[in-house]
């Protein structure tokens, strides 16, 4: 039984990232999960989630889950079976993210503080000491190890898969920047809506409420969110994406 979720009703409200008009979109099971794409499918959970989708971004959101605590993400989606529909979270995914950022910053490591927010078990920041980065901290609310934000400021900031699964994703990026140094560079991933999105709608395998994916960003609904921060979003492609206010020396050649 999943308690506790907003009532949805047909009005129209504001979108969370620039305040115009989103009306409904449409609605997935609560099941629909982001391995559907490999043949992986839960049975239907017999609980719908709407989305609704910015006529002015094109930010794609529910708030079925507004009003929940980090407790109730733990028990409904962060729960035991998570790994069923995200197998890549414990260790594949965190090392590819840790090589790569080793590839495009391991020239400048000695010189960086670097956080990884919503980092999880904590993995990517094992591999990056590893590979010799002397400061690599994590920060997960929802990870009890991780969940005591280092102290200090960080001029690199990694944050991969985190800003789809935030409810208020402005609060969330406000979050992140917390801990951003100036100058400080972001680096972070989510997959944009691609082109095709109109065709594909909520078909689209991304959208997926049993792995936590509630805010789905539009290139443009991105930028405008960063944008009220004063920082610049430059994208490398669909997913990897940077941010900065003060471009910092180290990060000259990757931002142009």
């Amino acid at each position: 039984m999943i308690a506790s979720l907003k009532l949805t009703t047909a009005a129209v409200v504001p979108c969370k990232i620039c305040g115009a008009a989103a009306a409904v979109y449409g609605t997935v099971d609560f099941h629909k999960c982001c391995m559907e794409w490999r043949g992986f499918r839960l049975p239907p959970s017999g609980v719908q989630i709407t989305y609704r989708r910015c006529a002015s971004c094109g930010f794609l959101f529910t708030d079925a889950f507004d009003d929940w605590s980090e407790a109730q993400f733990s028990e409904h989606i962060y729960n035991a079976d998570y790994l069923a529909v995200d197998p890549e979270y414990p260790r594949l995914r965190p090392r590819a993210n840790a090589e790569l950022v080793d590839r495009l910053w391991g020239q400048h490591k000695e010189r960086l503080r670097v956080l990884d927010y919503g980092g999880g078990s904590g993995a990517l920041c094992d591999v990056l000491r590893a590979a010799g980065f002397p400061v690599a901290a994590s920060y997960d609310p929802l990870v009890p190890e991780h969940a005591r934000r280092p102290e200090g400021k960080f001029n690199l900031v990694t944050c991969f898969e985190t800003l789809e699964h935030m409810p208020d994703p402005l609060a969330g990026i406000a979050s992140i920047l917390a801990s951003v140094a100036e100058p400080g560079f972001v680096m972070f991933s989510t997959l944009v809506q691609p082109i095709e999105f109109d065709k594909i709608g909520l078909d689209w395998w991304y959208v997926g409420p049993r792995n936590g994916h509630i805010s789905m960003f539009s290139l443009k609904a991105l930028m405008l969110a960063w944008q009220r921060y004063g920082y610049r979003v430059v994208s490398f492609n669909d997913d990897i994406h940077f941010a900065y206010r003060v471009l910092p020396e180290f990060a000259e050649r990757i931002a142009r």
